[in-house]
This record gives C-alpha cells, sequence and structure tokens, in this order.
C-alpha cells in the first residue's frame, strides 16, 4: 500500500483526487495539507508539515506555487518522492525542482493528462513537417476559477514545438495592441475564461488553403486526478531525479 500525504487536499482538484484514490486499492490517502485545515475526510489535514506524523511515501501536490518552497523542504527533510501536479509555477520554482531531484524523486508535469502528453508528441511532429510554410496559434479553454493565464499546458505544447524549431519562435499572447502583419516566426497563444470548462486545448497549423487542427478535450477533472495517483505509484520506489509524464508513458 502507497500512502500518500495530498498537499491542497480542501480546494476543488483536491477532493477530486480524494474521491478518485478511492478506486485504487494499492494508494491511500493518509495526511493532507492545506491552509483550510477543515477535516473533509478520513484523515487528518495540517496547515504546517512539520507537525506531520504519519508514515508518507509519496506527496501529491495540488495546492498553489506559494505552497512549493514549504512542500520541497519537507520532502527533503523526510526523503519523500513529490509529485507537482500545481501550475503556474516560474522558471525559478522549476530550478528548485530540479535542484530536488538531485536528492529525492520528483515528479513533475504541466498537465497530468496521458491524452494531452500524447497530444504533444503528435504537434511535435506535426510542427517538424509544417512550420515552413504554415503559422502554428495555440487556444486554450479552462473553467472561469482559473488564475493563471495561458495555461501551463499551453506553455507546455508551445515549448514542445519551439524545442522542434531550434527554439527560433517567439510566443505572442496578445495582439490587440500592436497593429502589424504577423510575423512567421511567432506562435500566437490565446487564454479562455468561462463556466466549468475542465480544460480544452487546440493547436492550429494554418497554411495556404488548408488547415490543420489537434485538439484535446478533458470532460472532467478526473484525468487529471487519475494520472496523478498513477504518477505516485511510477515514482515510488525510483531512484532521486527529475520524472515526467514521458518517462511513465513509457514504463507503462
Amino acid at each position: 500500500m502507497i500512502k500518500v500525504a495530498l498537499s491542497g487536499c480542501n480546494g476543488s482538484m483536491g477532493q477530486v483526487v480524494v474521491r478518485t484514490a478511492e478506486r485504487y486499492d494499492n494508494i491511500k490517502i493518509v495526511a493532507g495539507y492545506d491552509i483550510d485545515t477543515t477535516q473533509r475526510n478520513n484523515f487528518r489535514v495540517y496547515n504546517d508539515l512539520d507537525q506531520c506524523k504519519e508514515d508518507i511515501d509519496v506527496i501529491i501536490d495540488f495546492s498553489h506555487p506559494s505552497a512549493l518552497e514549504r512542500l520541497l523542504a519537507f520532502a527533503l527533510k523526510r526523503k519523500i518522492p513529490v509529485v507537482i501536479a500545481t501550475t503556474g509555477l516560474p522558471r525559478e520554482q522549476k530550478l528548485s525542482l530540479e535542484a530536488a531531484s538531485m536528492q529525492i524523486p520528483v515528479f513533475f508535469s504541466a498537465n497530468m493528462s496521458l491524452g494531452i502528453n500524447l497530444l504533444v508528441d503528435l504537434v511535435k511532429q506535426a510542427a517538424a513537417v509544417l512550420s515552413d510554410t504554415f503559422d502554428i496559434e495555440i487556444i486554450e479553454k479552462h473553467h472561469n476559477r482559473k488564475i493563471d493565464a495561458p495555461s501551463g499546458t499551453a506553455l507546455l505544447i508551445a515549448d514542445a514545438i519551439n524545442e522542434v524549431l531550434s527554439n527560433k519562435f517567439q510566443y505572442v499572447y496578445d495582439r490587440h495592441a500592436s497593429r502589424k502583419r504577423r510575423s512567421k516566426n511567432e506562435i500566437g497563444i490565446h487564454a479562455v475564461r468561462g463556466g466549468t470548462i475542465a480544460g480544452e486545448h487546440t493547436v492550429i497549423f494554418a497554411g495556404n488553403d488548408e488547415i490543420i487542427e489537434i485538439n484535446h478535450s478533458a470532460r472532467s477533472r478526473d484525468i487529471f486526478a487519475e494520472g496523478a495517483l498513477k504518477a505516485a505509484a511510477f515514482i515510488y520506489g525510483k531512484s532521486p531525479g527529475l520524472y515526467n509524464m514521458n518517462d511513465m508513458i513509457k514504463g507503462i
């Protein structure tokens, strides 16, 4: 049995993880970490990790970037593997994950969906073939409570495309303030916020007289919880290092 501490347990995504974990025979959430210490489930919730006495095998984090440093300090102190599913991390915090991975296993992905990560592979292939004559645009849609924009997944997709294209492209997030033609070496990224959209990402390759679209639509947040729990099972017992969804997909 893999014993999990869930950071952000009382948030909306945290509660989805709790509900989803009940279907797993090999995973049990034994402790929670949240600024809201209301006990909504059958495990204790802490707002100070140093008070946590439970035996923990893996930490899953679905919280806020502001909690990351305290979480990593606790994980390093106790030598506990971490699955970081929180989005909107700045570059400095991603470097902190890399530093922590020298001592403990760290699993990080901007999106915990297996489908999204397969989409990334597809758009990389398309970009390698089409970039000379096609313009590339990314549209992401999320619910009206999502704070960060563009989404971490949109940036994940853009970075993957740019890597294939030797990082020659620049990202353009808003066009209304610039009255000029679209340049060749740019990737447009657009954010939509509304309703209860769980997450939709579309990559458009627009050429002369033809358009290719590759898209992924999340029908519920359950797929992200499933991905995080599978990542916890995957990283359990691993050596220190920085792991991602591609590593897990190859290991399936």
